[in-house]
């Protein structure tokens, strides 16, 4: 049985051979362990996908998700210069902009002309024209990674799909054909939301005039919408919707349900009716809204904090909700970063695989993303210990 195969089962509350392994990697992580330098792991789509396929092939994951959009083929050709320096490699752009690429974190963007606003004005947005949001750098960096968003189709959210947002798909696909599950990402209109305003003001927006921030919520969810179908329709194995920022102690479970679930709802109706699985990755303390969660269609919830990062259980997540979506995560990613015991990853592993394996719907995976500076022979451990502690013994009638 081949990953994709696998993680297809375990979606779908099926038994595969194994518990499925699959980390979500964080972008640093490729820049530390990949050959290939960052400017290009983050602005070339080619690269990009042979990143993601160098690492999975290395710790024999499952599945890939692919967690940056495509990018046009000659995107760097119109920087003014790249150079090296101790804190990352420091891009310029024509119009004065500064791209700082960490060595071993995410990029950031920081634009030349000082009085440009780069997040939008509540008091002064018009619900019903969203035009030029695309001028807003600080939206379009935080949901879509790029400064600017070449051949945009229209103006106001996005709802028209660059063709080049598909080239990391097509080349991750090219290389991996039908062996490996591959997934998108899309962000969730919440969080479309929250870069939109920045965060602190996001919040205090949805307290200031609710009305007004369900009205902008209606038309960001468009661009969510409008992302996630178009990755279905193109092939991906199953679509994430990241909704990090919709845990506790930023949202309560009444604030969820009032700015989270309609909007969401509606992402994961659209992925489900292209025929493809849909899951929800949120941050953070989930363990009081695992079943309002659900409430969105989501079918498989993503990270499951462990206190004390969350909140989540793996065995009360289990007999809660395991039997209506699969469940992925709940490895603590700090705890595996610091910790440089051997036996200790080992059971720490052990654990998760011998409470999320009966019954199915269980893919062992890390809380959240790997941590950039992660020993690459922690991850190395998982996939043998699935294979050794996880398997299902009759699987005849599953298949």
């Amino acid at each position: 049985m081949n990953g994709r195969e696998r993680i297809a089962l375990a979606m779908q509350h099926r038994l595969p051979d194994r518990v499925p392994v699959m980390c979500q990697l964080a972008i640093g992580h490729y820049f530390q362990n990949t050959p290939f330098p960052p400017h290009k792991i983050w602005f070339d789509s080619d690269i990009f996908a042979q990143a993601l396929v160098m690492l999975q092939r290395r710790y024999r994951f499952d599945g890939i998700l692919i967690n940056l959009p495509g990018r046009p083929h000659d995107f760097l050709h119109q920087a003014r210069s790249i150079e090296p320096t101790a804190e990352g490699e420091r891009i310029t752009w024509p119009n004065g902009d500064t791209t700082l690429i960490p060595w071993n974190d995410n990029a950031q963007h920081t634009v030349a002309d000082k009085t440009r606003p780069t997040r939008a004005d509540f008091d002064t947005i018009d619900p019903e024209h969203l035009d030029h949001l695309d001028d807003l750098t600080g939206y379009i960096w935080g949901i879509y990674h790029i400064p600017w968003l070449p051949q945009k189709e229209r103006p106001g959210p996005l709802n028209e799909i660059p063709p080049y947002f598909f080239n990391t798909i097509d080349s991750v696909k090219a290389l991996v054909g039908d062996e490996i599950s591959v997934h998108g990402e899309v962000f969730s209109p919440f969080t479309h939301f929250m870069e939109l305003f920045g965060y602190e003001m996001a919040l205090m927006n949805l307290l200031m005039d609710g009305g007004k921030a369900h009205a902008i919520l209606e038309r960001l969810t468009e661009a969510s919408v409008a992302w996630a179908r178009a990755q279905a329709r193109h092939g991906v194995d199953a679509v994430l919707i990241s909704s990090a920022f919709a845990g506790g102690p930023f949202l309560s479970p009444k604030m969820y349900r009032e700015f989270v679930v309609p909007y969401e709802s509606r992402v994961t109706a659209a992925v489900r009716a292209a025929g493809v699985p849909v899951y929800t990755h949120t941050c953070g303390r989930i363990g009081d809204r695992l079943e309002l969660m659900l409430e969105t269609g989501t079918q498989g919830i993503d990270t499951l904090d462990p206190p004390p990062l969350g909140n989540t259980e793996l065995a009360i997540a289990k007999k809660l909700i395991g039997d209506k979506v699969f469940i992925k995560g709940n490895m603590n990613p700090v705890e595996l970063l610091v910790n440089n015991d051997r036996d200790w990853v080992i059971a720490h592993a052990t654990q998760r695989i011998r409470v999320g394996k009966p019954g199915g719907g269980y893919i062992l995976s890390t809380a959240c993303s790997v941590s950039p500076m992660m020993a690459p022979w922690k991850l190395e451990l998982l996939t043998p210990l699935a294979e050794q502690l996880g398997t299902y013994d009759d699987i005849s009638t599953q298949q």
